[in-house]
């Protein structure tokens, strides 16, 4: 072997070797990346399911007041049944987007009775816990909801302009296309933020009851969850490390 051969293996440098990563270390990250795909994966549900909307009138009050701002899911208007707070846009209405509660669908009789204008749906009897106010509702009516549309009314009888001012124009019915999403939770003010209770107030008609919550709920745990997991673990990584460099000073 030529001395040029002998000196180029003498000088080529040893392999360098990584020190292998400590289980904690490995733990660490894998904790945070699910933190990660709570934090992400629940902020895209609520970013492509969800809208937000502000509420300017008091026509939806105690349930929203003027000045809220809700979180509505869209749903195509043939999902909606009775019971329903929906965010709506119809041309005969001045084509302005309004919320109000779906109280009857296509094929029902809705009507008030005269006592107290008590509101009722294909002859039976509503009680509706979530009204501003028991008492007297404005004029008497009778309406046969055509199919593929809904009556709506506000939560506050005397102050809102639904159905009951519209009557001339379809029976005061809106079309079910017209629906844009169900409002399924309040975020602002903060006094006020909370999710939606599903209303039973319809269910003994029978037929299209009010719809279950969507995944609001989930997806806003899922939001924080990968939140506190990501400021924890990073937080007892950084006092983990910490540590070890104070010992090693110490033992230096």
């Amino acid at each position: 072997m030529s001395s040029s051969v002998v000196e180029e293996a003498a000088e080529r440098p040893a392999p360098v070797t990584r020190p292998r990563r400590r289980p904690a270390a490995v733990l660490q990250s894998v904790l945070i990346g699910l933190g990660l795909l709570l934090l992400v994966g629940g902020f895209a549900v609520m970013a492509v399911d969800y809208r937000p909307y502000g509420i300017p009138t008091g026509s939806m009050s105690p349930t929203l007041k003027s000045g809220d701002t809700v979180l509505a899911r869209e749903v195509g208007g043939s999902t909606v049944g009775r019971g329903d707070v929906v965010v709506f846009r119809d041309q005969a209405w001045g084509g302005q987007l309004m919320v109000k509660r779906v109280v009857a669908v296509g094929g029902d009789t809705v009507a008030t009775t005269g006592d107290g204008g008590r509101l009722t749906v294909n002859g039976k009897p509503v009680e509706e816990p979530y009204l501003a106010s028991q008492g007297p509702q404005g004029s008497t009516f009778s309406v046969d909801v055509p199919p593929g549309r809904l009556f709506v009314l506000g939560d506050n009888r005397q102050g809102s302009l639904d159905s009951r001012v519209h009557l001339e124009i379809d029976g005061g019915t809106i079309a079910a296309s017209e629906v844009e999403a169900r409002v399924e939770a309040t975020v602002l003010p903060f006094g006020r933020t909370g999710l939606f209770a599903r209303t039973s107030a319809f269910d003994a008609i029978g037929g299209a009851k009010a719809g279950e919550p969507g995944p609001l709920e989930p997806a806003f745990y899922a939001c924080v969850a990968g939140g506190a997991l990501i400021v924890l673990i990073s937080a007892v990584g950084g006092v983990a490390g910490l540590t070890r460099r104070l010992r090693r000073r110490r033992a230096a």
